[in-house]
């Protein structure tokens, strides 16, 4: 019997932040989507794309979505229409079948939602069992999985060579088996978006959306993420913290600027701890520079001298290596993600006794 369940979080279990707008389940950071089982013999899905499927123009800045199917990736696509079904499942015999939709690409250029899930089973679908572990992981384009599927570093950003599960985000959720959100913004820092003169700062700060469902250019039914608050009812035990690539930019060796980043740092330690009381936080930099690191360092100290709080740490990454090739626009490879990915995951274990 073929069913259409509309996904509401008791059909289905959110994948990092999303939003039930008009029956929909809306999506717009790197990652996010949904995740549900069913024991039947098929399944569709139907997406929905925001103003950027409208145009051929926009064709660059299309959300760039994925389907697992028991740990199988079984759609790629962009979503270069306002709404697009996919078959994911068919069998001649019922199954228990394990379904994921993951958003590939990051919030600036585009979202989308999942409009309906069609199956055909006697029963239901019901939402994945939870993880053990929850962590929210904050960052900038290395965060999004920038131009991982495009290894020439003269090459440029489109969606379409952005990949959030070959970051060292993503891969370090899947080995620490963690729920999560990420919240990542492409050329965004915490008092500097990326310049290319450093005559002055650009007005792309992270910060200004940590608590949005997202940002984006684009708008869904009329709505754009960054105008819908986040609830942070599903508190992280760890939130790491991965921006100031871009501010160094900006910063160079001016010792001022510095300051003002380290600042402007603690300050956006506050934020988030007034949002997350219990959560480790955990700062880290380095991958595409390390220059700015010690300012991380100054900035949690002097968190914790200001504030009491010394449920904080810190990790350098080590700078990218040029034997490990590069992506697009000169960012980690995937070999360089693999290799952040096991520094991070075994300080992680250390850090909070997993």
């Amino acid at each position: 019997m073929i069913k259409r369940f509309i996904p509401t979080y008791e059909n289905i279990k959110p994948l990092g932040r999303t939003h039930l707008l008009n029956d929909t389940l809306w999506m717009a950071y790197s990652a996010s989507g949904a995740a549900f089982t069913f024991f039947g013999k098929s399944c569709t899905i139907t997406l929905a794309g925001d103003s950027t499927s409208l145009s051929a123009g926009e064709k660059d800045n299309q959300t760039r979505i994925a389907i697992e199917v028991n740990g199988q990736r079984v759609v790629d696509a962009l979503m270069d229409a306002p709404e697009k079904s996919f078959t994911v499942f068919e069998a001649s015999e019922a199954q228990q079948v394990t379904v994921q939709v993951i958003k590939l690409s990051e919030s600036a250029m585009s979202t989308c939602a999942i409009k309906w899930i069609s199956v055909d089973t006697e029963g239901r679908i019901q939402p994945t069992d939870p993880k053990p572990h929850r962590i929210e992981i904050v960052g900038d384009s290395i965060t999004c999985g920038y131009g991982t599927d495009d290894l020439d570093p003269e090459h440029h950003f489109i969606t379409a060579t952005e990949d959030v599960t070959k970051s060292y985000s993503y891969k370090t959720l899947q080995a620490l088996n963690a729920d999560y959100g990420i919240v990542s913004l492409s050329g965004y820092g915490i008092i500097s978006g990326y310049t290319a003169t450093a005559e002055e700062k650009v007005d792309q700060i992270l910060p200004k959306y940590y608590d949005k469902l997202g940002f984006s250019y684009g708008n869904y039914l009329g709505m754009k993420p960054q105008e819908v608050e986040w609830t942070f009812a599903a508190q992280p035990e760890l939130i790491i913290i991965n921006l100031g690539t871009n501010d160094d930019s900006y910063c160079l060796d001016h010792a001022d600027r510095q300051l003002d980043y380290q600042q402007n740092y603690t300050a956006f330690l506050k934020k988030v701890r007034s949002h997350n009381p219990e959560a480790k936080i955990l700062c880290v930099l380095g991958m595409m520079g390390d220059r700015l690191y010690p300012f991380v360092e100054a900035a949690v100290a002097a968190h914790t001298e200001e504030t009491g709080d010394s449920n904080i740490a810190c990790m350098a990454f080590p700078v990218q290596l040029a034997e490990d090739g590069y992506a697009a626009d000169w960012h980690p490879s995937i070999v360089t993600h693999d290799k952040a990915t096991q520094r991070l995951t075994g300080f992680v274990k250390d850090l909070m006794g997993w």
